[in-house]
């Protein structure tokens, strides 16, 4: 029979409440055909070659009995506990080892066979033999008891592993807010050097500038001070030059006195003037300037060989002494 005649032939398989697909050479599980039947509670899949159950049949929710032994199953679906109402269920002669953590879920389980499974030994060993109702009823209690440990290891498991990602995500935020802290810090110090170098630079600015006002007014100054002492070399000047200008005159007429006595003394001493009364104590007194220049004369020629001899013996002397 094909997988499509099973499927069309799907009504023909109810009973009741129960659906009989064992020893149809069944490998795939008529899910979606199965959901359509939820008065069918019970389903006899043995002796057919099933090698898994696709997530969906965990949605078969209204399912009590379940027959999968002798087939091929290695595992079941994580969701398998979703099945609430699920109270037999019958697993002999597959190739299980482990079953999902959600097996602890099925709270409404009575009655279960794991026989001719190579079961881990801790699940084995709470599996028992199976061989009456009495030790399959057992089996189906101990099985979900050590399933419940397992759940709650892999719950302690699992929140061991959220706090431990909680403090590493704790851990990340401290090295996180340390960091924007370490970050912040070299900004503000980033800024705080800008300003004390904005400061230093205004600063210097401002000595340049001041220093520059200084210059300028020291240059001023020297300025005012080199007018100041031009306008009294003027002064001084413009005062000296009346000065200079009268011992000029009074040195002019002075001069132009002397021509004047020098010419009278000549007319009254060459010309005929000589005999009158006015020009003879002028010739008294030209006769006696000439005598007494004669005189003078003499006495500055001796004055003179004096002098030569006085030179002449210092030389020699001073020769004589370099000898």
């Amino acid at each position: 029979m094909s997988k499509n005649s099973k499927v069309l032939n799907l009504k023909d398989k109810i009973c009741g409440n129960e659906v009989d697909l064992s020893l149809c050479d069944v490998t795939e599980v008529p899910v979606r055909e199965l959901a359509l039947f939820t008065k069918a509670t019970v389903v006899d899949l043995s002796c057919n070659s099933i090698t898994s159950l696709p997530p969906e049949f965990c949605n078969l929710t209204h399912l009590v009995k379940v027959d999968l032994s002798k087939n091929q199953l290695t595992c079941l679906p994580d969701d398998l506990g979703n099945l609430a109402n699920l109270q037999h269920l019958d697993l002999y002669n597959n190739k299980l080892t482990v079953l999902p953590v959600s097996f602890s879920q099925l709270r409404s389980l009575k009655w279960l066979d794991l026989k001719d499974n190579p079961l881990e030994a801790d699940l084995a060993k709470a599996a028992g033999d199976c061989l009456d109702e009495k030790q399959c009823k057992q089996c189906a209690t101990k099985v979900l008891q050590h399933m419940r440990g397992l759940h709650d290891e892999v719950d302690r498991a699992r929140a061991k592993r959220l706090l431990r990602e909680k403090e590493l995500e704790r851990k990340r935020e401290v090295k996180q807010r340390e960091r924007e802290a370490r970050e912040k810090e070299a900004r503000k110090r980033e800024k705080a050097e800008e300003k004390e170098k904005r400061r230093k630079e205004y600063n210097a600015q401002m000595a340049a500038a001041a220093a520059r006002e200084q210059q300028k007014k020291k240059s001023e100054e020297t300025k005012k001070k080199s007018g100041q002492t031009a306008d009294k070399k003027a002064a001084a000047a413009a005062m000296a030059k009346p000065k200079r200008s009268l011992l000029g005159l009074m040195f002019k007429l002075l001069l132009l006195l002397l021509l004047g006595l020098a010419g009278v003394a000549a007319a009254c001493k060459w010309t005929d003037l000589q005999r009158e009364a006015v020009c003879l104590p002028i010739n008294v007194a030209v006769d006696d300037g000439l005598s007494w220049a004669k005189q003078q004369q003499g006495v500055a020629r001796q004055l003179l060989r004096n002098l030569s001899s006085a030179a002449k013996e210092f030389i020699e002397s001073t020769q004589a002494s370099k000898n």
